[in-house]
């Protein structure tokens, strides 16, 4: 039997450039037990299965190629752009660890999360900019850590790198749930340059909330037989 897989790149710049690849299944066209093994074969950093109905509520499950987890933000941005985009938008996406508020504007696509249902990440504040950008997945080899420094304090902007070789990514180019947890620590929004040249925003709204927003574009779609 095949399965056919929407693909789209979330967290672009403005000229839709970048992004992290997510992979987008129904959830009625794999079973659970096997949603893990497809989102190994995959290979993106996050596959989302999803159930819809066509109505403002949608619910889903999210894989890396190695760890399901509860909520991450780059594939509930995505897919909840995808639906809005295939003329299905919707006001709440439910994952395992809670009810996703979503919201659309402005050509950004939002979610609002708490901080606490992310990962944990290990935090490194370096020095420079260019200090993250010498970093290497070799310079951090267990755990899910997020690399970072000012690239404008008064600004309120970032530069920032994750790697997470236990959940099967040895980069991530683009890292919502990360970003989600640093609004938190720091208290503050931010603007965050990530990977190649991905771009998320955040702004903390208070007691752990958190409201994360990026561009997303289609990408070319899957059929895994």
């Amino acid at each position: 039997m095949s399965v056919d897989v929407a693909v789209v790149r979330v967290f672009t710049d403005e000229r839709g450039r970048h992004g992290n690849p997510l992979g987008i299944v129904a959830g009625d066209a794999v079973a659970q037990p096997d949603r893990q093994s497809l989102a190994r074969e995959l290979g993106f950093s996050e596959t989302i299965f999803v159930d819809h109905d066509g109505g403002r509520q949608a619910s889903a499950t999210i894989f890396t190629p190695e760890v399901e987890l509860p909520f991450a933000g780059h594939p509930t941005v995505g897919l909840s752009w995808w639906l809005g985009a295939s003329g299905t938008p919707i006001d709440t996406l439910v994952v395992p660890a809670g009810e996703v508020t979503i919201g659309y504007g402005d050509g950004t696509t939002s979610v609002r999360a708490r901080a606490d249902w992310a990962p944990q990440f290990s935090m490194h504040k370096l020095a420079s900019v260019d200090d993250v950008e010498s970093a290497g997945p070799s310079n951090f080899p267990n755990g899910h850590h997020y690399v970072w420094a000012w690239i404008d304090a008064e600004d309120e902007a970032i530069r920032a790198r994750m790697f997470a070789t236990e959940m099967g990514i040895a980069e991530d180019e683009a890292t919502g749930a990360a970003a989600v947890r640093i609004t938190e620590s720091l208290g503050h929004g931010l603007r965050i340059d990530q990977g190649r040249g991905s771009r998320l925003f955040t702004e903390y709204l208070g007691d752990g909330w958190v409201h994360l927003s990026g561009r997303t574009v289609l990408d070319t779609p899957l059929t895994v037989r």
